[in-house]
């Protein structure tokens, strides 16, 4: 499968070493003087690691890679001090990874015997949200991709700052389909709005017209790069996340039509079926078409 991960340019790198206590998974190692990823497996391509880099030999790339798999980390977790373990599980539930974070909870708790550290109280820690008193075995701040961090906001939280005449109907964020996390809670269930980016700026209702009620994703289908991970993340909403309906909002010009094609392509390769229905805006604020396809 295509995913998101680590790609380290040895021609930068120094070996300095610091990304490695910085990857809550274990996931890189450094071998003849280089900073090496050791298992596709255990890289989430979350980059925690990517801020700690002082060369900037760090980035994330989208290309074919094993599945990452939550038990074979927790292997090596358990191992470790049990405030790197707290770090590794506080680290998906800030991503919003519920799945993995479930996965590495159902791992402490199977193999609470063979865990030196006391597991109640671990995950006590990592599902009350508590933050650690002192520095954990890492040293890390966390990714340092603070505006990536899934949020979900009430309609009460959403107004703040300057008054505005019209409120928004977004509840929640990131939205940009290279940033999301399709696991996130507020795409379960929900009708699922992609939208090309230019659309909300011709369309002067899109608030009340189509965000209203739906989690959203934005895309450009010409400008965005890497757009092959886009395909991946929507089979996800489709299968797992298991969104209700799709509607995709493209403009008139011929370019646009690519995030259709992509929409279709994922979910012709879903194993779930669901609805799209496909919205055509003018480059002067009309709907030209609406029809489910």
């Amino acid at each position: 499968m295509k995913r998101e991960m680590v790609k380290i340019d040895e021609e930068i790198c120094t070996g300095c070493g610091l990304c490695v206590p910085n990857c809550h998974e274990g996931a890189l190692q450094i071998i003849d003087g280089k900073a090496v990823l050791i298992s596709d497996l255990m890289c989430d391509g979350l980059g925690a690691c990517i801020g700690h880099c002082p060369e900037g030999a760090i980035t994330i790339e989208t290309r074919e890679a094993e599945p990452y798999n939550e038990k074979k980390v927790m292997e090596v977790m358990v191992k470790k001090t049990r405030n790197t373990i707290i770090a590794h599980l506080l680290h998906l539930k800030e991503h919003g990874e519920d799945g993995y974070l479930s996965e590495g909870i159902e791992y402490l708790d199977k193999n609470r015997d063979s865990i030196k550290h006391n597991v109640n109280e671990i995950i006590a820690e990592v599902m009350n949200e508590k933050k650690l008193q002192h520095e954990h075995d890492h040293g890390s701040q966390g990714c340092g991709c603070q505006g990536s961090a899934p949020q979900e906001f009430k309609r009460a939280d959403i107004m703040g700052g300057v008054a505005l005449s019209d409120e928004s109907e977004l509840t929640h964020w990131p939205v940009q389909m290279h940033l999301i996390n399709p696991n996130a809670p507020f795409f379960r269930n929900s009708d699922l709005l992609i939208a090309a980016d230019c659309t909300a700026f011709s369309l002067g209702a899109f608030h009340t017209r189509f965000i209203k009620g739906k989690s959203v994703v934005i895309a450009c289908p010409k400008l965005d790069q890497g757009t092959d991970i886009y395909i991946e993340k929507i089979k996800v909403l489709v299968d797992q996340a298991q969104v209700n309906t799709i509607t995709v909002v493209i403009m008139e010009v011929p370019c646009c039509s690519g995030l259709l094609s992509m929409v279709k392509q994922a979910v012709e390769g879903a194993t779930r079926k669901v609805p799209v229905k496909l919205v055509v805006a003018g480059v002067r604020g009309s709907i030209l078409r609406e029809e489910w396809v």
